[in-house]
């Protein structure tokens, strides 16, 4: 297989003594200390330190390395990390730590991953750019001036930047596959149920799903191996995860794969992005795939489904925050109705409330059946749709978002219009499909242009093959890449 793995680059300096652990990860710390990316909340200097220390004994001794040890990632900040600060990008849980780890940090801790800190992200990962973070958002490292994208746009700011080698986001809406996009990475996300959530702040639980945001499919490919597991503490993970093996299926030839074109992804999307998915189809065209338009008209309904149906669960899972058992509590109040009032209304950014309130209308009595049941059967009309489109195709490319990331701090007539840039991706969700966005081109501003594909439940290992089998053809993910951070 001819690499262009960065995971499998630092393992192989590691192994070599070119570098050792603990100087790659001062490297990588000294850049972070640097930056401008504001792509970290927290920075986990003496845990990561410590971390390579352990490595570095590993390669004295002798002992195997397995790939992911002793490489410096990064979390989004609303994966729990025992007594490490996670704030979900809010002031609410400002100083919060957590007294137990989320399964999937469990899991590369054991493999000695080395941990450089929390990234940042949209509050309570509600939004798609990352400015909703209660520091202000993280940046685009192609153009400073540009956002990164969201909600996880922290990790995909520190990965573009080089300041991490990979990091885990969670993806609720597109909050992977969006900022992947924006800046030139690759984003997967899984079939829900594959990778555990617990430990993940909850947003919408029927919809958020954890995912790596990495340089190459090799590596999302990886780490995805890695932390696709079975959960017995989530109650949704689903034990097909074990036997999803999607590295060493990556050779596989593309030929006869039939790829799916669903025009309703195209209306209205940006015509740079248009021409830039075009070109890619003129590759899967040269590698022997056939390529078919069709209409999936039940996407149409995705964008309203999604919001209704996300928000009403939000309202409950961020009932939890009241300043009685963790995080920010109000100064001054005369009862406890006042405190947890104050304390929510201080506590939470104007997304967040928004939101809270949108989902406290749909399920509120005389709208339930007006909203929220109807969106519920909506949803389940989505997700047949998918299934009788993959009764003909073996994967669905599509744009990631319907547009190259935008200038930051750029205004809206309403929040209708931010909420559009998730039109591309909610759908994945909605249904619990997995999706991958992978670089496919650049717009005039030198902005890169994500391309998505989209597979049936728990066909990671085809898509991800279809991604790379483009990526060895193409070269987008390494022309015009940022030039700061640690290079490897």
């Amino acid at each position: 297989m001819c690499s262009r793995s960065v995971i499998k680059k630092i393992n192989k300096l590691l192994l070599s003594k070119e570098l050792s652990c603990k100087e790659l990860t001062e490297n990588y710390l000294n850049q972070i200390s640097s930056s401008s990316l504001n792509a970290y909340i927290t920075v986990c200097k003496d845990k990561a330190l410590k971390s390579a220390e352990k490595v570095d004994e590993k390669i004295r001794s002798g002992e195997k390395l397995e790939l992911l040890e002793g490489i410096p990632m990064t979390l989004k900040d609303n994966i729990s990390t025992k007594a490490i600060e996670t704030t979900c990008g809010s002031r609410i849980l400002k100083g919060y730590k957590p007294i137990y780890n989320a399964t999937v940090w469990n899991t590369l801790k054991s493999k000695n991953s080395v941990l450089l800190g929390k990234t940042n992200m949209d509050e309570f990962a509600m939004g798609s750019s990352c400015e909703t973070s209660f520091i202000g958002g993280a940046k685009n490292p192609h153009n400073l001036n540009y956002v990164s994208g969201g909600s996880s746009g922290g990790v995909a700011s520190a990965v573009a930047g080089n300041i991490a080698a990979y990091g885990l986001g969670s993806d609720t809406g597109g909050s992977v596959r969006q900022p992947s996009s924006f800046c030139g990475l690759v984003g997967l996300k899984p079939t829900y149920g594959s990778v555990s959530r617990y430990g993940l702040v909850a947003y919408a639980s029927s919809f958020d799903q954890i995912g790596p945001i990495a340089k190459t499919v090799e590596d999302a490919a990886i780490v995805f191996d890695e932390i696709a597991k079975y959960d017995p503490l989530d109650s949704t993970s689903n034990p097909k995860a074990n036997s999803l093996k999607t590295y060493e299926s990556l050779t596989k030839s593309v030929k006869g794969l039939k790829i799916g074109i669903p025009k309703e992804y195209y209306d209205g999307i940006d015509e740079e992005v248009r021409k830039s998915l075009e070109k890619a189809l003129e590759h899967y065209k040269s590698l022997g795939c056939e390529i078919k338009e069709f209409s999936i008209p039940e996407v149409k309904a995705a964008l309203p489904v999604y919001y209704i149906l996300a928000c009403a669960e939000a309202s409950s899972n961020l009932s939890r925050f009241d300043g009685i058992r963790y995080g920010y509590k109000t100064s001054h109040y005369t009862d406890v109705n006042e405190m947890i009032s104050k304390t929510r209304s201080e506590g939470f950014g104007a997304e967040v409330k928004r939101r809270i309130l949108l989902g406290n209308y749909v399920l509120s009595s005389g709208y339930y059946d007006a909203y929220y049941k109807k969106a519920q059967n909506l949803r389940g009309l989505i997700s047949r749709a998918f299934d009788k489109a993959f009764n003909t195709f073996d994967i669905l490319l599509t744009p990631t978002s319907p547009v190259t990331a935008f200038p930051a701090n750029k205004k809206y007539s309403s929040p209708d219009e931010a909420y559009l840039c998730d039109i591309c991706t909610v759908p994945v969700n909605i249904a619990g499909l997995p999706g991958v966005s992978i670089p496919c081109g650049f717009d005039s501003n030198d902005l890169p242009i994500g391309m998505q594909l989209i597979g049936k439940k728990f066909s990671e290992a085809k898509i991800l093959n279809a991604a790379h089998q483009f990526e060895l053809v193409t070269n987008f993910n390494y022309i015009k890449t940022p030039s700061m951070g640690v290079k490897i």
